[in-house]
């Protein structure tokens, strides 16, 4: 299993994990697609929009693999924000491709990909 190095572990001051620290002995948890309800907790979306945040500084629109990022966290982004780089995808495999959908994210989480509020003010 890949680790990724430098990647955050969880979410700051929290218990949202983000990577895993060893390969799981019973077997690969696949990625399945958790629905995102609107009455979702703040702290829930916080932890979406953190880890988002995180592959994208990390990974860019490139191509990852899984390796030791959390199943689970995935899972709320999988088949939106992040989806398969590769065809035939096993969502069971620690070495699968993975990329995130920059449209999709933006269309997301819009406040990722807004300019810099000090940039546009004008200087008095």
């Amino acid at each position: 299993m890949l680790k990724h190095r430098g990647f955050p572990g969880r979410l700051a001051g929290t218990d949202f994990q983000f990577t895993i620290r060893r390969a799981n002995k019973k077997g690969v948890t696949p990625l399945t697609r958790r629905e995102r309800f609107r009455d979702r907790k703040a702290a829930d979306r916080q932890a979406d929009r953190a880890f988002l945040e995180a592959l994208i500084s990390h990974f860019g629109d490139a191509s990852f693999a899984r390796g030791n990022l959390d199943a689970g966290r995935l899972s709320w982004l999988f088949g939106r924000e992040v989806v398969p780089a590769e065809d035939p995808f096993d969502p069971a495999d620690y070495d699968a491709l993975l990329r995130v959908d920059m449209r999709a994210a933006e269309a997301a989480f819009p406040d990722l990909f807004d300019a810099d509020p000090l940039q546009d003010r004008e200087d008095p």
